[in-house]
């Protein structure tokens, strides 16, 4: 299943971009006629659109993919612990990225809060999201006396495949587009609800700088160097990665019109400013691991070491 999510989502987006070519010919493209749209598969009595298989996509790949890792030596945990995480991490991801939306973005949910269940009506924040998984993990942690921090480093190699798809089910639903694109961008859009402008496709840049790059040099890290044996490493790695990516594509992507003002009076857009002390703890962790000497063994319980 997983397979086949990841590569009918690639491919859709791949077709969608070469039909596009020919519009390119003769003026901006026009997402209407890439022939994408924001349902995957219509069965009349049921619709299933690609934002929820990029949220299912994203949490079961990833937990396939933390159970292969914590096979390996030194894992700070047992498969019971990656059963545990994947139930609260799902659940801090959905209740934190939509409570996150709501403060971040949407303050006027929080006086209808009959609203907030709505999910179908769109409005995640990653922020609210990653706090909820944060707070999934050091539950776990400390009900199960994990290493916090190691943990996050294993987890944090599999949050990019979530990244991924999700930017990807945005660019499919023709949303969260890009600032105005100058004629010297031959791959600009032109996308239903953001005028006759020609803007950047500044989904596709944060799928490929959030998703599919730092996917890359995690999974990279992990698997061929001894970067696992330095705590905080790889999550200070993703961290810091995460919000300099977004922290750059922020200036070709439009602000919510709700904070267009917001960004016009500070400067930078809300999604910037959030990323800003993600930096700075991104980088400390990062450093603290190189100055560190790398762990000589995983602390997971010898109880549980057989099943990991």
């Amino acid at each position: 299943m997983l397979s086949l999510v990841s590569t009918a989502t690639a491919l859709a987006v791949t077709s969608a971009a070469f039909a596009g070519l020919a519009d390119a010919v003769s003026g901006p493209i026009r997402w209407e006629n890439l022939g994408v749209s924001p349902i995957a598969l219509d069965l009349g009595f049921f619709a299933l659109k690609w934002y929820s298989l990029a949220y299912l996509g994203g949490i079961v790949l990833g937990y396939w993919h933390l159970s292969k890792m914590i096979r390996q030596p030194g894992s700070p945990m047992a498969q019971r612990h990656a059963d545990d995480l994947f139930f609260y991490a799902t659940l801090g991801i959905i209740l934190g990225g939509r409570l996150g939306y709501a403060i971040f973005y949407a303050p006027e949910l929080l006086s209808h809060p009959q609203n907030l269940i709505k999910l179908w009506e769109g409005g995640m924040s990653f922020h609210g999201g990653l706090v909820g998984t944060v707070l999934a993990i050091a539950w776990v942690s400390w009900r199960g006396r994990l290493n916090f921090v190691r943990v996050c480093d294993y987890i944090s190699v599999c949050v990019p495949f979530g990244l991924l798809f999700g930017r990807l089910a945005n660019f499919m639903n023709g949303e969260l587009w890009g600032r105005e694109a100058g004629p010297d961008v031959p791959w600009a859009m032109v996308f239903p609800g953001g005028g006759p402008i020609a803007r950047h496709p500044s989904q596709l840049y944060e799928a490929l700088l959030e998703g599919l790059l730092l996917a890359i040099v995690l999974l990279s890290l992990f698997w061929k160097t001894r970067a696992r044996w330095r705590t905080g490493l790889l999550v200070g790695l993703f961290t810091f990665g995460y919000a300099l990516a977004r922290f750059t594509v922020e200036f070709y992507r439009e602000p919510d019109a709700q904070l267009m003002d917001f960004a016009m009076r500070t400067g930078f857009s809300m999604g910037q400013w959030l990323t800003i002390p993600m930096m700075a703890i991104g980088l400390f962790f990062f450093l603290r691991a190189l100055i560190h000497k790398p762990i000589a063994a995983g602390p997971i319980p010898a109880d549980e070491a057989t099943s990991a």
